[in-house]
């Protein structure tokens, strides 16, 4: 295990001394090496984690003990599980890829070797977060990676854009860890441990109904933790800037740890989060509104890679929303099929962008399937994957949340309805970003010349779609496995020891689960035919459309000005109070007390020096005063 988390730090090291270097091949190979070590003992570890027992399934190491306070005591211990076990096989596996495409990408990059660096620390940091043993470990790799994630947003910070944009994922990181603290703090307060294990072990057996209860309380500032790290409402803003930085570092940042880090955080301790069910009510509904709002937004968007962020954030609504309804290996399944074509999106927009000399804007695009067929082929694998048609990746997890949305107790028909809806904007905006690359006319400008990315970049987005076509194999659901030759859901059998069971959970008839699948699959394809047909058949259609609804057009497009929201509302107003403080307080009172107490000792330091002369006649003077001072006021007395 010291291997797998240690691999990328030295890789962090090496680049880091020779950070000024600025040949991408050997910064490239050096951090892609350290990766495919972590890679390769993964497999290794999990291997061992399948050979034993299904009930004991679980390799600890405690390496020293970290803070010892009074009852406070913490070992800087790790474990590989059934869940964990999967996070490290998709942070090392699809990290590899994404280092490797990076040494094509950022070939011509001055800063390479700095910025292999980064990216070895980003994945160091979430081999940390997941395989931590508590809460408080979890808590170095999250901030960890939050601080990795300003380094690379703001890479290229001589441009003020780009470097507001990872003070923006900082600072908003931060509002959500300080929301995390108090949940640590109340969840330590009320069991006396933060060990992932003794918690679950401790979890009340009877659900809490009040909300102000230790449980509710603490997993609530757990989730507002969540909201800020995985962008949801209403600490969703940074994810979208946060594409301001390289293009695999996006990747690397949607696919793998950092944005789901609190979708793993709250399967990890679903047995606490289940007997606190207006917790699980507020992340649904939380997650389903995510997955509305940011699919809408999704649709107006015309850079290439904001697009795809928008999608992430609806995504990660969808895992969250099957948290908050109990399906917490549905949730995990989802995680680890949008690691696959979302990595495979992101990388592509990155071959995308490469041949287009830097251009984002989807208008001047068109047309490139004809001068970049591999990006073309993995990129249409993984669109297939995300709208969540059959057979491919995203089609099995997503069916599977909406299926338990709709028949869990923790769910309802209106979240159900909101997650469908979610999945037919998915299917519209993501065929249109489709369309609008690589379809229809091309409108790309005469001084560009697209053309197909070298082997460096081409061969993980194959492998990235491949996996897009087949990862979600292993979660087929039982329903559509009997009429397969009964193959068995390998997935659920082995996450079933580390999740709780849903209260009341009654399994959902073949009827009613064919009848869903149908109508989520079917509303996804006409949605997709009529995104194609406006797009690619007719492009003038979507201009007169939003012409005619302008105003709520400009709302969406605008990002119904949530930003400016937060701006008038919450950030002008503390700049303001801020700068009042400042001068009222800090410079009119503090600092002119300070003087005045400055000037006050120097005067009479002035004073004071003035009668040390060293003149004997003067001081006889003085003492000569004095004594008729003295002898006057004894007199007068």
């Amino acid at each position: 295990m010291a291997l797998l988390i240690l691999a990328p730090f030295v890789g962090f090291l090496i680049n880091g001394v020779r950070y000024k270097k600025h040949s991408a091949n050997v910064a490239g190979v050096i951090a892609t090496s350290a990766i495919a070590i972590s890679f390769i003992s993964a497999i290794l570890l999990v291997l061992d984690v399948v050979a034993m027992p299904a009930e004991s399934r679980k390799i600890a190491v405690s390496f020293f003990e970290w803070m010892a306070v009074d009852k406070f005591k913490v070992n800087a211990g790790f474990v590989v599980d059934q869940i964990s076990s999967i996070m490290i096989l998709v942070i090392t596996g699809v990290g590899t890829l994404i280092h490797l495409f990076s040494i094509g990408y950022m070939h011509h990059d001055k800063g390479a070797a700095k910025y292999f660096a980064y990216l070895n620390l980003f994945i160091f940091n979430m081999l940390l977060l997941v395989l931590g043993d508590s809460l408080l470990v979890m808590f170095v790799g999250w901030e960890g990676v939050g601080l990795c994630s300003y380094l690379l947003i703001g890479f290229w910070f001589t441009d003020k854009e780009k470097a507001a944009a990872g003070m923006k994922a900082f600072i908003t990181n931060r509002v959500g860890d300080a929301a995390f603290l108090l949940g640590m703090f109340i969840l330590f307060i009320t069991f006396g441990t933060l060990n992932f294990s003794e918690l679950n072990a401790l979890a009340p057996t009877t659900a809490e109904a009040s909300w102000l209860g230790a449980v509710t309380l603490g997993t609530l500032f757990l989730f507002i933790g969540a909201t800020g790290k995985s962008a949801q409402i209403p600490l969703y803003v940074w994810l979208p800037d946060a594409m301001a930085g390289p293009t695999p570092v996006s990747a690397l940042i949607h696919a793998a740890t950092m944005v789901t880090a609190g979708v793993y955080m709250i399967v990890r301790l679903n047995p606490l989060f289940i007997m606190a069910p207006n917790t699980m009510m507020v992340i649904a509904i939380i997650g389903a509104a995510t997955a509305v709002l940011a699919a809408t937004i999704g649709m107006t968007q015309w850079d290439i890679k904001k697009v795809l962020a928008y999608s992430t954030v609806s995504q990660l609504g969808y895992m969250f929303l099957a948290c908050g309804v109990g399906a917490f290996g549905a949730a995990m399944f989802h995680l680890m099929t949008h690691a696959f074509f979302k990595a495979l999106m992101f990388l592509g927009s990155g071959s995308v962008i490469h041949a287009m000399h830097e251009e984002q804007d989807i208008r001047k695009m068109g047309g490139l399937k004809k001068y970049m067929p591999i990006t073309h082929v993995t990129f249409f694998l993984g669109w297939v994957a995300i709208i969540g048609m059959p057979p491919f990746a995203g089609f099995f997890s997503k069916d599977e949340i909406l299926a338990y949305t709709f028949n869990s107790p923790l769910g309802s028909p209106i979240l159900w309805a909101m997650g469908a809806l979610g999945a037919t904007l998915t299917a519209f905006y993501m065929t249109r970003l489709m369309a609008l690359t690589f379809w229809g006319k091309s409108r790309v400008p005469s001084d560009v010349h697209p053309h197909e990315s070298p082997a460096l970049m081409t061969i993980p987005l194959i492998v990235l779609g491949i996996l897009s076509v087949i990862g979600g194999w292993i979660g087929i659901p039982h329903v559509i496995g009997e009429h397969l030759g009964h193959l068995p859901n390998v997935w659920e059998h082995w996450l079933h020891p580390m999740i709780s069971p849903i209260p009341g959970w009654t399994a959902i008839d073949h009827t009613t689960e064919w009848t869903l699948m149908g109508v989520s699959v079917g509303l996804a394809l006409i949605s997709a035919i009529v995104a194609y047909q406006f797009y690619v058949k007719s492009p003038e259609t979507p201009k007169k459309i939003a012409d005619s609804i302008k105003p709520v057009y400009n709302l969406v497009y605008n990002k119904y000005f949530v930003d400016e929201a937060y701006f008038g509302f919450i950030i002008n107003p503390l700049v303001s109070i801020s700068k009042n403080t400042w001068y009222y307080i800090d410079v009119n009172f503090i600092d002119k007390a300070t003087y005045l107490a400055g000037d006050l000792a120097r005067g009479m330091g002035s004073f004071v020096r003035s009668i040390q002369t060293g003149n004997m006649q003067q001081y006889a003077m003085y003492i000569g005063i004095g004594v008729v001072v003295a002898l006057s006021f004894v007199i007068m007395r």
